[in-house]
């Protein structure tokens, strides 16, 4: 059978490129042969940019022909000719798209981006003729309309997430409108890859360029060396200092430089990102509105925003949209009291001029150092990335009992990977893959996030399959003279993205579909968020924060510091990221028939949040690629602070009993971390942590005043 599958691959790679002919003389097309590295890690250096459209054809056709065989089964539906069977399906369409998708994201070049052109509308058209079979969908809907067969919870849910996946994918729609689901479902897919590509090229086309190296007062030695650095790369001579979007660039500028132009010039470069010119998303987005609109009504949906909330926990967008509510107030008020903090020290400087956006990153810091005697530019001597990484590392072993073991001469797709061999600390049993990439380049998109080339599940003989994962990040750079120094919100972000590594290393699910981070939306930023709060606990701080020249560990008084500051400058933090999070769903309430104008809408929306003059969205929508970059987090975006409610307060209960505490972490690692998708959420979490949570858990960790609790689970929004 095997070998049947991969003749006809190679057949159908032949058709497509003679470059992948699979003769035994030339070079063979890795995604159609059984990797043979260690732990079927994709063999990256054999791969080549010829072999990903012919592997997709050829995944495309072995998915199709395995389907054909499940609707051909003259037997009775049941799990495992059916659920299971599509659940095992498609293993060269996995492995081909797990490469081609996070290269595309971590490691993109010109050639990159030709193929995916192609390669993202075949997957797509692919994908809605799977969705819209009618034979298969009867198959389904059988199992579906029979729970009487009795099968165990991960199968059930297994049959009720099929169905309705299916359903919420057209199936129950006539032939004309699938067609027409079809046409929107492809443009879809045409202007997100045009937003990801303007944002992409928008990014690295905007620099500043200082020459004058007096405007360099106040930034740290670290990113004033970043900066030479990036002058020198572009050839721009000596005395030249090169600052761009990427964070490890814009934040040290924006909360260090004296220079209050130079601050100004890089936050309306960045507040202005992909909003004009040949790289401008506005008509994108305006595009992607009236498309999601159609979909949503093709499917019964009264908007897009009902369409994606229905399936998740919140299940409508005005239960989102009032936990929002409930949070996005505290945080208001909070932020007037740290602008007049912040005019204080404008005042008393004699500055003459009101607190604007491009001075707040720098003023939260002098009013840091001023109430807190904290500077976070001498913090970070303590946060080399390699100490960080062994904090992380030994928070894992400590809780969970995984040691991580690097694998040099493991295959890795970019030479600053870092790859991990994840092993049981007791018995030594393989458990994953982890991989590491840190620095931020020009073929990599901005932020941090978490991903596989390699699922998990098990096997018909009861033999586990484990995971390939790994962590990508947009971290400060080391320079000739220093390591890699994180900020704090580094720190944070490089736990966070850790958590959901775990997610996926640490699943034990049955089957592919309910592994890792298989989740809810508004559950997946559970384990990452709530292993954020290790990061600066004292207990853990002490075994690995250590400055990077003397090997001092930190000091008491700094860590005294730190947890006096915790909650410094959370109204912004918050009320930017709830103030993103609404207008994502004022978004998805739209149904308009034709385009809008984007930038009136935004200022519409700030203007009925009362948005602060001071401040502006977490990411204006030209960029803000978590809504528009993809269908993934639109209308979910307050998925963040849905899941802060949860880890908010299940770390209380850390607190309660010990933040290594053996069973606290028994618990939260076999009912979240390794169930997966196999239970509904708030059951998983209830049965870890023994009650439903409020919201005022996060208010508290964030120092805001509570207010009204809001029920969490899914019952209450019927």
């Amino acid at each position: 059978m095997k070998h049947h599958i991969l003749s006809a691959a190679c057949a159908a790679a032949l058709i497509g490129a003679a470059a992948t002919a699979c003769s035994d003389n030339a070079h063979k097309n890795p995604f159609l042969e059984a990797y043979t590295t260690p732990y079927e890690i994709p063999p990256f250096d054999q791969i080549t940019y010829a072999d990903y459209l012919p592997a997709l054809e050829a995944g495309i056709e072995q998915h199709q022909r395995q389907i054909d065989s499940i609707v051909a089964n003259p037997e009775t539906p049941t799990f495992e000719n059916t659920i299971l069977a599509l659940d095992h399906s498609g293993e060269i369409l996995e492995k081909v798209v797990a490469v081609f998708a996070n290269l595309d994201e971590s490691n993109s070049s010109p050639e990159m981006v030709e193929i995916a052109e192609k390669f993202y509308p075949m997957l797509s058209q692919h994908s809605d003729e799977t969705s819209m079979n009618e034979k298969l969908f009867e198959r389904v809907k059988y199992l579906y309309d029979h729970p009487e067969l009795g099968y165990a919870n991960d199968q059930r849910r297994m049959i009720e997430d099929s169905y309705k996946s299916f359903t919420r994918n057209g199936a129950l729609l006539d032939a004309a409108k699938k067609e027409e689901l079809k046409k929107v479902n492809s443009e879809l897919t045409d202007l997100y890859l045009q937003f990801n590509k303007n944002l992409l090229n928008a990014t690295n086309s905007f620099t500043i360029v200082v020459e004058d190296s007096t405007r360099l007062a106040g930034l740290p030695a670290s990113s004033i060396a970043v900066a030479a650095e990036e002058a020198a790369k572009r050839n721009l001579g000596e005395n030249k200092w090169v600052f761009t979007l990427h964070a490890p660039s814009r934040l040290p500028l924006l909360q260090y430089a004296d220079d209050r132009d130079l601050r100004k010039e890089m936050y309306e470069g960045y507040t202005s990102l992909a909003s004009s010119g040949q790289y401008d998303n506005n008509p994108v987005i305006s595009k992607i509105l009236v498309a999601r609109a159609k979909k949503a009504q093709l499917l019964g949906f009264d908007s897009f925003g009902a369409y994606m909330t229905d399936n998740v926990m919140a299940k409508t967008i005005d239960r989102a949209e009032d936990l929002l509510l409930q949070i996005w107030r505290p945080a208001l008020k909070k932020v007037h009291e740290e602008v007049a903090e912040m005019q204080a020290i404008v005042d008393s400087e004699n500055g003459g001029f009101t607190i604007a956006p491009w001075d707040y990153y720098y003023y939260a810091e002098k009013v840091r150092q001023k109430k807190y005697d904290l500077d976070e530019s001498k913090v970070r001597e303590y946060f080399a990335l390699d100490s960080v990484r062994n904090g992380i590392f030994a928070m894992a072993e400590r809780l969970y009992g995984v040691k991580f073991t690097e694998m040099p001469d493991a295959p890795k797709y970019y030479d600053e990977v870092t790859v991990y061999d994840v092993t049981d600390a007791t018995t030594g049993e393989h458990v994953a893959v982890f991989m590491t990439d840190y620095f931020p380049r020009e073929s990599k998109r901005q932020g941090a996030w978490m991903s596989e080339f390699k699922g998990s599940w098990i096997n018909d003989d009861g033999s586990a399959s484990r995971p390939v994962i790994f962590n990508v990040g947009n971290f400060s750079r080391p320079t000739a003279d220093t390591p890699a120094l994180l900020t704090l919100d580094e720190v944070e972000t490089m736990f966070h993205e850790f958590g959901h590594g775990l997610h996926g290393m640490l699943s034990r699910a049955r089957y592919k579909g309910q592994a890792g981070t298989n989740v809810d939306r508004d559950f997946v930023e559970l384990p990452s968020q709530i292993h954020e709060h290790w990061a600066l606990e004292p207990e853990l701080l002490k075994t690995y924060a250590h400055h990077y020249k003397t090997g001092e560990v930190i000091p008491d008084d700094m860590i005294a510091k730190l947890e006096a500051a915790a909650t410094h400058n959370q109204g912004f933090a918050t009320a930017e990221l709830a103030g993103a999070a609404l207008l994502d769903l004022e978004y998805g309430k739209l149904n308009p028939t034709e385009e809008i104008d984007v930038v009136e809408f935004e200022k519409r929306v700030a203007k009925k949040l009362g948005m602060p003059a001071e401040l502006t969205f977490r990411y204006r929508s030209p960029y803000f690629k978590h809504i528009f970059g993809s269908d993934g987090y639109a209308s979910g975006y307050y998925t963040y602070l849905w899941a802060e409610v949860l880890d908010a307060d299940g770390f209380e209960l850390f607190k309660e009993k010990g933040i290594f505490d053996p069973e606290t972490a028994k618990a939260f690692k076999e009912n979240v971390l390794e169930k997966g998708g196999s239970e509904d959420p708030m059951v998983l979490y209830v049965n870890f942590r023994g009650h439903e949570p409020s919201v005022d858990a996060l208010l508290r960790n964030r120092g805001l005043e509570p207010v009204a609790d809001v029920n969490l689970s899914a019952k209450s929004g019927k």
